[in-house]
């Protein structure tokens, strides 16, 4: 699967490229993991116990998507925000406590 474009039976016809590009899983699930770093970001600021060793790891690993484990995950869970968090920590394991 093509997880750089967005994909739909509408999409060819009422989207640019780029637009497909704006939606697609890719550009999603990364947008969620940068939320997820300015989320450590911010709670560090106001004093939770977050390293930037811990901050460093999950700005490592935004763009490299695991979708079979996000997908395995997301059938164990049956919550797809859960599943990327899940997988999302694997990539970052001394991140992992603080990804939510």
């Amino acid at each position: 699967m093509n997880h750089n474009n967005y994909e739909s039976p509408l999409s060819g016809r009422y989207a640019s490229l780029e637009m497909q590009r704006i939606f697609s899983p890719d550009e999603k699930f990364a947008t969620w993991r940068r939320l997820w770093v300015a989320l450590a970001e911010a709670e560090r600021e106001l004093g939770l116990p977050i390293t930037d060793e811990q901050i460093a790891e999950l700005r490592a690993h935004i763009n490299d998507i695991d979708y079979e484990l996000a997908e395995k995950y997301e059938r164990e869970v049956r919550h797809d925000v859960m599943a990327h968090v899940k997988a999302y920590g694997d990539v970052c394991p001394h991140a992992k406590g603080i990804i939510h």
